[in-house]
């Protein structure tokens, strides 16, 4: 039976990296910072630039040896520095299997664990009803609606907040 691991970013992730990222389908629901197209180039400044941190804050989702996507916590500072935010991105072939609901469980049990935070948030895009949901199913919850307020692709989008708090 297959498992998802997450572990450390390798140099040796950017050619797969830069194959899954560079898609549409899942530049269009990141930041404009998630470059399209997605090169190799691209993918080793990724796993450069982030691999430094101490503790981790960005690991690969790996399925079988095969980094299919990244995780993230990035925590936050000043007067929000309980919190963390939650980022993602899987390679479009392996949508819908429930590996990014494994992957999220992991992220928060290893960010409540490793960062004196409170809570972990997510941003997901008002269209994007898939990550909604497996925000929903790992225990996430909507805090707010924010309208049209996301300019992508030359249109308006909603962002959601979605949060889980240390119990």
């Amino acid at each position: 039976m297959s498992e998802i691991v997450l572990r450390s970013l390798q140099i040796d992730d950017a050619e797969i990296f830069a194959l899954h990222a560079n898609n549409s389908a899942i530049a269009d629901n990141m930041t404009n910072q998630f470059p399209f197209p997605y090169t190799k180039a691209h993918a080793l400044e990724f796993i450069r630039r982030l691999n430094g941190f101490k503790p981790a804050q960005v690991f690969a989702i790996d399925l079988d040896g095969e980094a299919i996507g990244a995780i993230g916590l990035h925590p936050q500072t000043d007067i929000f520095l309980k919190n963390a935010e939650l980022g993602y991105w899987l390679a479009e072939k392996y949508w819908g299997k429930g590996f990014v609901s494994i992957a999220i469980k992991k992220i928060v049990e290893y960010g409540f664990s490793s960062f004196e935070i409170d809570r972990i948030f997510a941003r997901p895009f008002g269209s994007n009803k898939a990550s909604q949901r497996v925000l929903e199913k790992t225990g996430f919850v909507l805090e707010a609606r924010l309208e049209k307020i996301i300019y992508k692709n030359n249109r308006y989008e909603d962002e959601l907040i979605y949060a889980i708090r240390r119990k």
